[in-house]
């Protein structure tokens, strides 16, 4: 019942194409075993109730909403027909779902003596300055990527600075491989997209996303579930993705759609901040969600087959945090946890649209 989440970053599909046709594209360390949740990962939190959040504090990921942040002219229209996706999903009971155990991101929190490893870039597309960022990665030794067919896996070193992420990582006889992906520097004050800043030569087309938003961005972590805050933009995913055109701070679009109700990658939802989300009965988890969706608004990074949003993959702890009725989900699916989330209170936020290259 998990969702099919996005195809190969687009710019990269489009590079491969073209060189076909010219041819006739948590946490580990040195010494310690994974480590569960609200541990290394988060070894930087401490000293701030706010909690841990990826990127500049002034980053678009983490400053909150203006109150009167302008709405798209049509926002009423595009949130129909989002709404109306959502109800298709709930009847045939497949969706809105939040990833987790599959199709969402594990982080990998390394320290500073981990020894490092070339991870092998097998995209068609040539790119020497990304294989450059792949031959040094303090990745761990058992590190693996979320299940589906996005292999997606982040490595994150608090002691550099530096993060990498991953698009179908797989381990081989001759190493670890990955079809793309990213890294970057300055972390801590990074704005969480791929551009000339996030590395030496890096491109706008870099990130395991297929929007150029950084995973590691708008994940809920096993950090803001512990603590019962999210202090952070989440990220979405949807089925029909506007095709052209993104809207900043995505740099590219992997969108097919024709439809002009469909939302572009880039586009940010702001639920209704009138609402009374506390006299609505949600569980838990639903309304952290809906609390974050007030505050800090939902970015659309991928496509995919149904609405999702993206819990962190706890892969590397062991354990299935979100399972049973002890757990983050209390003992619930996800399309049942997100069974009252008022998606048609939702309000699409003013766009800055571009044309895709």
């Amino acid at each position: 019942m998990r969702a099919r989440s996005s195809s190969i970053p687009a710019t990269v599909a489009v590079l491969a194409c073209a060189l076909a046709a010219l041819a006739a594209p948590l946490a580990a360390t040195a010494s310690a075993p994974a480590v569960g949740p609200g541990k290394g990962l988060f070894q930087r939190a401490k000293a701030s109730s706010a909690g841990f959040r990826f990127f500049s504090p002034t980053s678009f990921w983490n400053t909150p909403l203006a109150a009167g942040a302008q709405v798209e002219p049509g926002s009423a229209r595009m949130v129909a027909a989002l709404a109306a996706e959502v109800e298709e999903e709930r009847r045939a009971a497949s969706g809105p779902w939040i990833s987790t155990t599959k199709f969402s991101v594990p982080i990998y929190t390394v320290g500073a003596a981990l020894p490092t490893v070339r991870v092998k870039l097998t995209s068609p597309v040539n790119s020497p300055a990304l294989q450059a960022a792949f031959e040094r990665v303090p990745l761990p030794p058992r590190a693996q990527a979320s299940a589906g067919t996005d292999g997606h896996l982040v490595v994150w070193q608090p002691a550099t600075d530096r993060l990498w992420e991953f698009w179908r990582f797989v381990r081989t006889a001759q190493g670890p491989a990955a079809s793309w992906g990213g890294a970057m520097e300055r972390v801590s004050t990074g704005t969480g997209v791929y551009g000339a800043e996030s590395w030496p030569n890096a491109e706008p087309w870099w990130g395991a996303s297929a929007s150029s938003l950084s995973i590691a961005g708008g994940l809920i972590t096993l950090e803001d579930l512990r603590r019962g805050a999210i202090d952070h933009a989440l990220a979405i995913a949807l089925p029909e993705i506007r095709a052209g055109v993104y809207s900043l701070p995505a740099k590219r679009t992997d969108g097919k759609s024709s439809n002009p109700l469909a939302l572009p990658e880039g586009a940010r939802l702001r639920l209704d901040p009138s609402l009374d989300v506390a006299g609505l009965g949600l569980p838990r988890t639903a309304r952290l969600i809906a609390e974050a969706a007030q505050r800090y608004g939902i970015v659309v990074r991928d496509g995919s087959s149904i609405v999702q949003f993206f819990a962190q993959d706890p892969v590397s702890t062991g354990t299935n945090p979100y399972a049973g009725p002890s757990g983050y989900f209390d003992g619930l699916y996800p399309h049942q946890l997100l069974a009252d989330f008022p998606w048609e209170r939702l309000r699409v936020l003013k766009m800055d649209l571009r044309p895709d290259a």
